[in-house]
């Protein structure tokens, strides 16, 4: 490398905590064009993961400094992956290097140690989620390291502020016990590509606040299930970590700034204006949507707003987001602003095991349209 000895190695909490912190403080997280986010860990730096069945963290050192670092998570899901339907997947997400030492190989170098981990893990694919016009993390995943693009979900993310939503008294609301929940996502929703297996986990987690269902009022919920409904539950991100916005675009800042004036001179129109995101804030993560029923979407959007009205009761909640398949309708139903959200977030994947290329190309070639379950813990 031409640059001292390059030393990768496993995380060690007692020595590189507060190395791991800085170095997050120091990185961006998406394209310039958009802004930057900038990730406060608030004190934990696995937080991102440590929910997860199996992890890990890396971390690069040059010269005695922290330069690079990466994680990674691994669970069984529901794939395309004849005859079992189910795979090992690792996930990789986390990767930072420091801005003095970029262009060095010490990217590829933290993928190709983690894969490594995969492999001795019995991991099938590999596989991590990136902006589309992340240039960089594009050459370094696709052209460099042999992952192809396998799904473009959106990222919508509505803004909470005030007033609060008006619910419309035409549907009726349940917050569903953990188990029932949990039954309904298996009955529904374990063929949907990348189910986590271990769903009940994750709904009991402490950061699941609960799983709610709405349906037209005058019909009953029960064993037998009312002609349209709808079902989301919610993760507190903000309990985990909180994020900055940076290097925000002049109209993204002239747009926050000109709508709480407005909000804060003309009260009575009840102005709905973008929050303050160049402060640290946390947000709500809506995950399991699921709808049936000629009346769903609209339950849906009523859903999302009952999910807003929520996050406007905690005090450094600012957004509400949601990630759906790209080509799934249920983006028309879900509240969000486009200035905020991201119409494409690229999904790559990368099978580790040479004796299932077939099963990998199988996979790869699987129409777009069938639904994506996105874990609230990654």
């Amino acid at each position: 490398m031409g640059y001292g000895e390059l030393n990768i190695r496993s995380y060690n909490p007692q020595k590189d905590r507060a190395r791991v912190e800085d170095l997050e403080r120091r990185c961006e997280v998406g394209p310039a064009e958009r802004g930057f986010l900038f990730t406060d860990t608030l004190g934990d730096p696995i937080c991102r993961i440590r929910n997860s069945p199996i992890y890990n963290m890396i971390v690069a050192e040059l010269n005695n400094q922290l330069v690079g670092v990466i994680q990674g998570s691994i669970k069984l899901v529901t794939i395309h992956k004849p005859p079992k339907n189910l795979a090992r997947v690792g996930y990789i997400l986390g990767l930072r290097v420091a801005p003095l030492y970029r262009r060095r190989g010490i990217g590829s170098s933290l993928v190709v140690r983690l894969e490594e981990w995969f492999i001795a893990s019995g991991v099938d694919y590999a596989y991590m989620a990136t902006e589309k016009d992340n240039d960089a993390s594009f050459k370094l995943f696709v052209e460099k390291l042999g992952y192809v693009k396998f799904r473009t979900p959106a990222i919508l993310v509505n803004p909470v502020n005030c007033p609060m939503y008006r619910i419309s008294s035409k549907y009726e609301f349940e917050k569903l016990k953990v188990e029932e929940a949990e039954s309904l996502y298996r009955k529904f929703m374990s063929s949907m590509e990348f189910f986590p297996t271990d769903i009940g986990k994750i709904l009991r987690n402490k950061l699941s606040l609960g799983t709610w269902v709405a349906y037209p009022r005058g019909e009953s919920w029960g064993e037998i299930l009312p002609s349209s409904w709808a079902m989301v539950s919610v993760w507190n991100s903000g309990e985990v970590f909180k994020l900055r916005l940076g290097n925000a675009p002049t109209s993204c800042l002239m747009y926050t700034k000109s709508s709480q004036l407005m909000g804060n001179l003309v009260p009575c129109f009840k102005w709905r204006g973008i929050p303050d995101f160049m402060h640290p804030f946390g947000f709500y993560f809506i995950y399991g949507v699921y709808r049936e029923g000629p009346m769903s979407g609209k339950l849906v959007r009523t859903l999302c707003r009952l999910v807003h009205n929520m996050a406007a009761k905690c005090r450094d909640c600012k957004a509400v987001v949601t990630e759906v398949g790209g080509s799934d309708t249920l983006r028309r139903h879900i509240p969000h602003w486009r200035l905020l959200s991201c119409p494409e977030d690229l999904w790559c994947i990368k099978g580790l095991k040479n004796e299932e290329r077939e099963s990998f190309y199988e996979l790869i070639k699987t129409p777009t349209t069938r639904t994506l379950f996105v874990d609230p813990r990654e």
